[in-house]
């Protein structure tokens, strides 16, 4: 392919590659590129902008010196995740926020500095690597920051961005890393399109640069594999629209009916926690007037009933008063309840996240209950306390959350339950455990109380995902909102508001059959990340030696 006047062909890019962009307008791509990325997730929701961003940040940083390359990344995921993340200052103050933020951004830092690494491999072959090397380093990229530090914080991903996009059926076939991979792949080709098609319009005399619709690409039709803009061209249209062809759900299984009971909370903040007994309460209220309308005709009889995370913060088998409210719900409603609490140990400084299930006629029973898996490192246990003390004066109220040992699968009964807390749900292990535990529906229990409406949608946009990738409706349930119902197609229903208090039933299909998702694993991811180490250290092979030649004036430029 080359891009032409109507009357004479015109030279094609330079053999040694293009040059990187001048630096301002590299500094101007990487904050451009973080402001996609915030605005692609939720709560605007702009998917698009994902590819976008993706494709921003590689063009700024793309034959530059890594130092350079690292700079531009640490710019862009700091215009991403300071925002994205400001909802965590509300708990922890500013200081923890600036600094679970920059943590982040520095992975965003790393990843220009491998893309500017990579230069020696995205220069070759007319530029189809860029969509295969872009997806594997992102997914690369998410693996090493959803385990690290201190167990990961998977918040941000490009896979959360994309609950209303096409690729989101990705998910079906590997998992939240197959959705990243495709979007930066997209991002990739968009960018080889970019590095075949500009040098070649700036090569072309001033007038004609003037009238671009005079420029006019002659493309190989007849061989149309051997045309690089074509290729790159099928490669963005297939990763964007073809994914809608992949099939989703899995069997019909029967029918069950449950409720969500999101009984709200006095005051938003962290005063939630001294408000333990009015939060009960509202819960208990709310299940009682369930209990009515089904009586009266109004709802139909639920076989579960899901309450949130920390709806009972009083240890209801340590307080008789808390369980005989619980019981006396469970009673009236006819059905189990599977409630959030905080469990006591007999170390005063221990606590343990539970969602215990409570029978009606019976009581609790404590060979159906779920502990927390993954607590959160500086919120709900605190790693390095006496360095911590130094960051944030609210580390004395933080207890250790003891970890459970065991995926959250309740056999309800009815059916089975497949259960996690809180930001459990942004770990895909933790969420496949409870599918291949036996898991017919997925349940998240979530307390957003001390957080805002756009922490709770950035949840959501998780749990469409794992519906999608395990064939699984589930459900979201929070103490404040926002609480709803998702489909296994990833779509939304009865969606409460933020900061009220809803009652929300539904019938859902069990389902036992498993996607490919769920049977490959970390499958797809661990191959990414070993393909991504592969091109990485073939770089390093073909850089070695090699002096860096990126033309006039650009070597004082990559020198920055």
């Amino acid at each position: 392919m080359t891009l032409q006047p109507p009357a004479a062909p015109q030279a094609s890019p330079p053999a040694e590659g293009p040059a990187p962009t001048g630096l301002r307008t590299a500094l101007v791509l990487a904050v451009a590129a973080g402001a996609a990325l915030l605005l692609a997730l939720p709560p605007f929701d702009l998917w698009p902008l994902a590819i976008v961003g993706v494709a921003l940040l590689a063009i700024a940083t793309h034959r530059r010196r890594l130092r350079a390359g690292f700079g531009l990344g640490l710019l862009a995921g700091a215009v991403l995740f300071y925002p994205l993340l400001h909802w965590t200052s509300f708990a922890a103050g500013w200081l923890p926020w600036a600094l679970l933020s920059t943590a982040e951004a520095v992975f965003f830092g790393l990843t220009g500095l491998a893309t500017a690494w990579l230069r020696p491999l995205l220069d070759r072959w007319r530029g189809l690597l860029w969509p295969p090397l872009l997806g594997l380093l992102w997914v690369t990229q998410e693996a090493v920051r959803d385990r690290a530090p201190f167990g990961g914080f998977p918040w941000g991903r490009l896979a959360f961005s994309q609950a209303d996009a096409p690729v989101l059926r990705l998910a079906a076939l590997g998992g939240a890393p197959a959705v990243t991979f495709g979007v930066a792949a997209a991002a990739g080709a968009l960018v080889g399109l970019y590095y075949l098609i500009f040098p070649a319009w700036r090569a072309l005399p001033a007038e004609t640069r003037r009238k671009p619709w005079l420029a006019r690409p002659r493309l190989d039709w007849r061989r149309p594999w051997r045309d690089p803009v074509i290729v790159l061209s099928v490669i963005a249209f297939a990763l964007v629209v073809l994914p809608r062809a992949v099939p989703l759900g899995g069997d019909q299984g029967p029918v069950k009916t449950i409720a969500i009971v999101q009984g709200n909370v006095p005051r938003l903040g962290l005063e939630f926690n001294e408000q333990r007994r009015a939060v009960l309460d509202n819960h208990v209220k709310a299940t009682l007037q369930l209990a009515a309308d089904v009586a009266a005709g109004k709802r139909k009889q639920p076989d579960l009933v899901v309450w949130p995370e920390n709806s009972s913060d009083i240890d209801p088998l340590r307080n008789q008063d808390a369980a005989g409210e619980i019981s006396a719900a469970a009673d009236a409603i006819k059905a189990p309840i599977l409630v959030g609490t905080v469990l006591r140990t007999n170390n005063p400084n221990n606590i343990k996240n539970a969602g215990l299930l409570w029978v009606p006629g019976a009581g609790p029973d404590p060979t159906q209950q779920y502990v927390k898996r993954h607590p959160v490192p500086f919120a709900e246990y605190m790693p390095l306390r006496s360095v911590a003390k130094l960051v944030s004066d609210k580390v004395a109220l933080v207890r250790n959350m003891v970890p459970g040992a065991t995926p959250g699968v309740l056999r309800t009964g009815p059916l089975t339950l497949g259960d996690v807390i809180c930001f459990e749900v942004a770990y895909d292990g933790i969420v496949r455990d409870t599918v291949t535990g036996g898991g017919q529906v997925l349940a998240v229990q979530t307390n957003n109380a001390t957080f805002n409406a756009a922490e709770a949608r950035q949840q959501m946009a998780m749990v469409r995902l794992r519906a999608v990738e395990h064939g699984r409706d589930s459900m979201m349930v929070s103490t404040v909102g926002v609480s709803g119902f998702v489909d296994r197609y990833g779509s939304v229903h009865q969606l409460t508001g933020f900061n009220t208090a809803a009652v929300q039933v539904r019938a859902v299909h069990l389902t036992s059959s498993r996607t490919l998702a769920t049977r490959l694993g970390a499958l797809p991811e661990i191959a990414a990340v070993v393909l991504a180490v592969a091109a990485l250290a073939a770089a390093f092979v073909l850089r070695r030696g090699r002096r860096e030649i990126t033309g006039d004036g650009a070597e004082k430029a990559e020198a920055r």
